[in-house]
């Protein structure tokens, strides 16, 4: 059956919990190859928390497979290159083209895009529909019969299915039901996030350009998206314990331009040309050795919530969806097992390599001035090809083996 041809409703019950990018992506995948999902999200309204996303490579060319990329590049924006800076004298540490002349591309077969994350949501949501999209539906626990699966809500009601899909994010209810192996690991990093318009920011070199100021204990990563506005992530050494099981904290006032004092004017604009937002933990998950039991299984943030320092989050979402879509349309109806076998087979090994990549990038951005600055200015300069196997890697020949 193609992805890309419309059939008649058929297959198994599919119940997707999360109505993110993950589960709306996997819904749509399914829908694609004839099958209906049903989406339960806990929130009234679909939104995505954070400023912006970014897509690369590895997921554009994945949905534009099943029928969305024409509209997510009217909503985006190409950043003209990826530039690291040094932090206080702003200057050029290593630089590569990614828009100009077409070079990332080029190299990677597809386009890398910065965009809103709400306006990706309302593509998502539009290629969706509302027809089996519920909303305000807070999903307390699964129960698993010999004849399917229920999901049980706080208000009492159920719904039967004959497969749940975990896309439930970095909190995830369904991967507490699926495996009690370590939760999501609080790695004493923690971020900020903005939206700051492109004219408050008159020190700033290029704000066309995806570009990290790096420093001591601190990292500045910005990038173009539509509207006049530059999405940024300052990233920080700390503190050393989360005080909360939230995955956000209160800060003091104008705690991050204290933390950003003697840095380059242009950092320093940016942060403060909108108000601080709150501090974000940054999360990681200890590899899980199962993403799966009996008939609910996870994708996304949780199976495998990683650090945003190679930007994958989203973009190993969209693979777990199309790849798991596509092992359950291979499979008979009543063979989940195998089809969630499959699924895990070709995805934890790439996933868990992204997830170790990130964590180890995390320190090589906080590095203070001194020799060792060397060693990381030859990694910076290196990028592209370190990079190969995470932004070339095309998920959909394997899963359609």
């Amino acid at each position: 059956m193609s992805a890309e041809g419309g059939t008649v409703a058929s297959g198994p019950r599919v119940a997707v919990v999360g109505g993110g990018i993950g589960g709306l992506t996997l819904a749509i995948a399914l829908r694609r190859h004839g099958i209906t999902a049903t989406v339960f999200e806990r929130a009234p309204e679909l939104r995505e928390v954070g400023a912006a996303v970014a897509l690369a490579a590895n997921s554009n060319r994945l949905l534009r497979r099943i029928g969305l990329g024409p509209d997510i590049a009217g909503i985006s924006v190409e950043p003209s290159a990826l530039v690291y800076r040094h932090w206080r004298e702003g200057r050029i540490l290593a630089a590569h083209p990614i828009g100009r002349d077409n070079a990332y591309q080029e190299r990677f077969g597809a386009p890398f895009y910065g965009m809103h994350r709400a306006q990706l949501q309302r593509i998502l949501s539009a290629a969706f529909g509302t027809e089996d999209l519920c909303l305000d539906r807070n999903v307390i626990g699964l129960r698993e019969t010999s004849a399917g699966i229920t999901i049980e809500f706080d208000d009492g009601d159920s719904f039967d299915a004959d497969i749940v899909v975990g896309a439930d994010g970095v909190h995830s209810t369904v991967r507490s039901w699926v495996t009690v192996e370590q939760p999501p690991v609080y790695t004493r990093t923690s971020g900020f996030r903005g939206l700051a318009p492109i004219d408050a920011l008159p020190s700033l070199p290029d704000p066309s350009v995806l570009q990290f100021w790096v420093g001591p204990d601190l990292h500045l990563l910005h990038y173009p998206i539509a509207g006049g506005l530059v999405n940024f992530l300052a990233v920080s050494e700390g503190p050393d314990v989360w005080p909360t099981k939230e995955s956000t904290l209160t800060a003091a006032p104008d705690e991050l331009a204290t933390m950003l004092k003697g840095w380059h004017p242009a950092a320093v604009e940016m942060v403060t040309s909108v108000p601080q937002s709150a501090r974000w933990a940054l999360l990681h998950q200890p590899a899980l050795r199962h993403w799966s039991r009996g008939r609910a299984v996870l994708i996304g943030d949780a199976a495998h919530a990683m650090l945003p320092h190679h930007g994958q989050g989203a973009n190993q979402a969209v693979e777990d969806a199309v790849v798991l879509a596509r092992c359950i349309v291979d499979a008979p109806t009543n063979e989940h097992t195998a089809a969630f076998e499959r699924y895990q087979r070709l995805r934890r090994s790439r996933t868990r390599k992204i997830q170790h990549a990130s964590l180890a990038t995390s320190p090589l951005l906080h590095i203070p001035d001194g020799e060792s600055t060397i060693a990381r200015d030859a990694v910076f300069t290196d990028v592209p090809a370190r990079i190969d196997w995470i932004h070339g890697h095309d998920a959909w020949p394997a899963a359609t083996i």
